[in-house]
């Protein structure tokens, strides 16, 4: 399992989210209330890049065609048997880390 540097605490804020390019592909980063989580940024359904996504409370809403995930548990709150892949998140002094 590689750990990832994915940014600093403070680089976003509550609400904000960004994409980081890993050897995985490209993951969204979520901070939902000062805390982080990360999901796969292609939304399932036609590939919407879901950091560009309205991200209410800890649900994300893919800007191409509404589909909505839990980002903090990779839920598809549109289409229940399709999952979005999650991934591990710590913070440790003060920077945000991927277990990919």
């Amino acid at each position: 399992m590689a750990r990832i540097k994915a940014a600093s605490a403070g680089e976003l804020r509550a609400g904000e989210s960004k994409v980081v390019e890993t050897e995985a592909g490209k993951i969204a980063l979520f901070n939902v209330g000062g805390k982080f989580f990360a999901t796969a940024n292609a939304c399932l359904h036609k590939g919407g890049p879901l950091n560009e996504g309205e991200l209410s409370e800890n649900i994300v809403t893919c800007p191409w065609h509404g589909w909505q995930y839990d980002v903090s548990t990779g839920d598809n709150l549109t289409n229940r048997s399709r999952p979005l892949k999650t991934h591990k998140v710590v913070v440790e002094d003060g920077d945000v880390f991927l277990e990919i």
